[in-house]
C-alpha cells in the first residue's frame, strides 16, 4: 500500500547572483537572505571585493565561505556551498546561479549583466531602475524568447506600485492615479513654524495657515510649494521608477515635469482627484509622485506607494470611510495606499517567485508608453561630459522629465542612455537631449533603446 502520509520533497534551495554586492539594497538582501531557509547567495560582483567580504563577514557569513575568483577558471573550480565574490560581471557566464539580482544602478554595466544572465537560461530580478528604464522592454522581450523570467524587484517601488496597481485592476477598480511618495518627508513643526527634510531645516511659518486644503485644492498646494521652495523635492530616481511603473501598466505622467504636490496622506484622493471635481488631474491615468507633509510624531508614508479610484456605491464607501480609510470630501475618490517599501528585505520574495517561474511584479508584458528623457538646464557646450553620480544618479547640467512616448520626438534620447557620454554638438537651454547630441553612446544600450522604439508607442495589447 502506498504511504499516504509521505510529504513531498522540499524545493530546492535557490542560488542567487547579485551584482552591486557593496551597496546599500545589497546589504538589506544579504541581511535577511540569512533568515530564509531557501536561499543562497552564489556570486557576489562587485568592484570592492575587499568591501564585500567584509560586508558579508560583518553581516555573520562565515569568512571562510568567501572566495574572491580572478577568472572562471577559479570559478568553476568552486566548492559547493561557497560564495563566490568577483569583480568583473563577464564572469558571470561561468558561475553556477539561478537568478541574477541585478543592482549596480549602472546603466550599461546592468544592461550587460542581464543580458549575459538571459542568454546563459538565467532569470533576472531587476533592481536598478536605470537599466530597466532604458533596456528593460529588451531585456523582457530577450528573456520572453528564452524562457526564463525578467522582473522587476519587489522592494523596491516600482515592484510595488505596479503590483499595488495590478490587484486594483484585478478588483474592477477605475483607477485615476498612481504614484509614491517622494524618499524624505516634508515635517512640519507648528510650534517653532519650521519645516525639516531629512537633514535639511528651513523657517516655513506660512504653512500653519495651510494644514488643510480648504476649499481651493490647487490654490493651497500652490501656497504650500512656495511655502518649502527653498527645498529641493524632485529627483531625478522619481522619474526614473515612474518611468519603469508607466511601461509596465500604460499609465503615463499628467505633466512631464510631474505634479509633486505637498500633500498629507489623507488628503490624497482630494488632491488627485481630477480637475473638473477639485483636484490637479487633467486627464485620469497618471502616474505621480508627492511630497508627505506631517507633523512630528505622525506617521511616515516611507517612500509607499498609492492608488487613487473612482469609489462607485456611496454606501460602500462611506462604511470604508468610517472604518479610517481614505475618501475624498465629495465621496467620488479613494485612495489605497501601502505605507512602505522595503528594499531587498522584500526582494526574496521575487528571486523565489522567478525561480519558480512567476513575474512577481504585474503580469503584463512592458511596453513602451513613457520616455525618461532629460532638458539642458542651461546652455551645454559640444565637448561637455554628462557625469551621472550622487545618490539619486543625477546626470550632470540635464534635468529629468517624463515624456508620454507617443508626444515625445522619435529621436528623443533616454537619459540613462546619454549618462556618461560626451555631446557631439552644442544643446540649449531646455531642450530636450536627442540621440544625435550623443558623440560616444553606449553601443548595447542604444541597441536596447532602439528596440523599444520600433515598437508601437502606448501599444497596451503587447
Amino acid at each position: 500500500m502506498q504511504d499516504t502520509d509521505a510529504t513531498t520533497a522540499p524545493p530546492s534551495p535557490v542560488r542567487y547572483a547579485l551584482t552591486g554586492a557593496r551597496g546599500g539594497f545589497a546589504r538589506t538582501l544579504l541581511a535577511q537572505t540569512r533568515h530564509i531557509e531557501r536561499l543562497r547567495p552564489a556570486v557576489l560582483c562587485d568592484l570592492d571585493t575587499a568591501g564585500t567580504v567584509a560586508l558579508c563577514t560583518e553581516l555573520g557569513y562565515d569568512p571562510a565561505d568567501l572566495r574572491v575568483c580572478a577568472d572562471g577558471r577559479e570559478l568553476a573550480a568552486l566548492e559547493e556551498g561557497r560564495i563566490a565574490v568577483i569583480a568583473d560581471a563577464a564572469l558571470l557566464e561561468h558561475a553556477g546561479y539561478d537568478v541574477l539580482v541585478e543592482a549596480t544602478g549602472s546603466p550599461g554595466t546592468g544592461a550587460r549583466a542581464a543580458r549575459t544572465a538571459i542568454t546563459t537560461g538565467r532569470h533576472v530580478v531587476m533592481v536598478s531602475k536605470e537599466v530597466d528604464s532604458v533596456a528593460g522592454i529588451a531585456l523582457a522581450d530577450l528573456a520572453r524568447e528564452r524562457g526564463v523570467v525578467y522582473t522587476p524587484g519587489i522592494g523596491d517601488q516600482p515592484a510595488n506600485l505596479i503590483e499595488w496597481y495590478e490587484r486594483t485592476r484585478r478588483l474592477g477598480l477605475d483607477v485615476v492615479a498612481i504614484g509614491k511618495s517622494g524618499e524624505y518627508d516634508l515635517v512640519f513643526d507648528p510650534a517653532t513654524g519650521r519645516v525639516r527634510q531629512l537633514d535639511q531645516e528651513i523657517d516655513a511659518p506660512g504653512l500653519a495657515d495651510l494644514l488643510t486644503l480648504g476649499e481651493d485644492v490647487p490654490a493651497t498646494l500652490r501656497a504650500r510649494a512656495r511655502a518649502v521652495a527653498a527645498l529641493q523635492r524632485s529627483a531625478t530616481a522619481d522619474y526614473c521608477e515612474m518611468a519603469v511603473v508607466a511601461d509596465h501598466t500604460g499609465l503615463v505622467p499628467d505633466v512631464e515635469s510631474l505634479h509633486y504636490p505637498v500633500a498629507r496622506t489623507a488628503e490624497l484622493a482630494d488632491v488627485y482627484a481630477l480637475a473638473e471635481d477639485g483636484g490637479i488631474l487633467g486627464r485620469p491615468g497618471a502616474v505621480d509622485v508627492f511630497s508627505v507633509l506631517r507633523l512630528p510624531g505622525e506617521a511616515s508614508f516611507a517612500g509607499g506607494v498609492f492608488a487613487v479610484v473612482r469609489t462607485g456605491d456611496p454606501v460602500t464607501w462611506e462604511m470604508l470611510a468610517q472604518k479610517g480609510h481614505v475618501v475624498s470630501r465629495s465621496g467620488r475618490y479613494a485612495c489605497l495606499y501601502l505605507p512602505y517599501h522595503l528594499m531587498g528585505v522584500e526582494t526574496p520574495l521575487s528571486i523565489l517567485d522567478a525561480a519558480d517561474r512567476h513575474r512577481s511584479a504585474g503580469t503584463r508584458r512592458p511596453a513602451r508608453h513613457t520616455v525618461l528623457a532629460g532638458r539642458a538646464r542651461g546652455p551645454l557646450a559640444a565637448g561637455t561630459r554628462l557625469d551621472m553620480g550622487g545618490h539619486h544618479h543625477d546626470v550632470t547640467g540635464v534635468t529629468p522629465v517624463l515624456m508620454d512616448a507617443g508626444q515625445a520626438p522619435r529621436d528623443i534620447t533616454p537619459l540613462y542612455l546619454a549618462a556618461h557620454c560626451v555631446l557631439a554638438r552644442d544643446v540649449p537651454a531646455g531642450e530636450p537631449l536627442r540621440l544625435g547630441d550623443l558623440a560616444d553612446p553606449d553601443e548595447d544600450l542604444l541597441h536596447a533603446w532602439r528596440h523599444a522604439r520600433s515598437l508601437p508607442p502606448n501599444d497596451r495589447s503587447r
